[in-house]
């Protein structure tokens, strides 16, 4: 009889860290999701700038040899363009939901509405207000913590942002290297 207490407990002590472990595992997809979100919308957004388009930056303070410090760099990849970007980043967190792997329960995060106003599959996405509020949060955090990671990924890389940044940079990814790379 003295056993049933202590077993009854154990079960709940197991049960208790059961649900902490899916709900560690819920938060690191949501951030991981938002992450890749994010660079998949930086990336596109970039895209969309003229890529002749070039910008002055430097210094115009004239140097005791007569010269300035200035240098021309693309637009797009420019850091002012890229704080303009990230500043509206997150509000686009609502064109996505929600993706369930069956084989692995592992969450992933598609894009649920088109750029160009063309017809999507939603078949395998989950649309949920409290997702897309989670995943624009996610987003928001991700910028604050590591804006200027974001800027300095952005104005000089650009083979493979999703992993380096969210991975291997940011730790957000734990799984990201074992993810398809089309999810987004």
């Amino acid at each position: 009889m003295r056993e049933a207490p202590l077993l009854l407990a154990s079960c709940v002590l197991v049960c208790l860290l059961l649900n902490f472990s899916q709900a560690a595992r819920q938060g690191q997809d949501i951030r991981c999701g938002a992450c890749r979100a994010l660079v998949d919308e930086m990336e596109w957004a970039i895209s969309q700038v003229d890529p002749k388009k070039m910008i002055q930056t430097g210094s115009f303070r004239i140097n005791p040899d007569g010269s300035q410090s200035i240098r021309e760099v693309p637009l797009a990849r420019s850091e002012g363009n890229l704080l303009e970007l990230m500043e509206n980043v997150c509000e686009r967190m609502e064109d996505y939901g929600e993706h369930k792997d069956a084989s692995t329960n592992r969450k992933s995060y598609i894009r649920v509405k088109s750029r160009t106003g063309e017809a999507m599959d939603l078949s395998e996405a989950t649309l949920d207000s409290r997702v897309t509020s989670s995943l624009k949060f996610a987003c928001e955090t991700i910028v604050e913590q590591n804006e200027d990671e974001i800027i300095e990924f952005f104005a000089h890389e650009t083979d493979n942002v999703k992993d380096k940044l969210c991975s291997k940079r940011t730790d957000l990814c734990d799984h990201a290297l074992t993810m398809h790379h089309d999810e987004l």
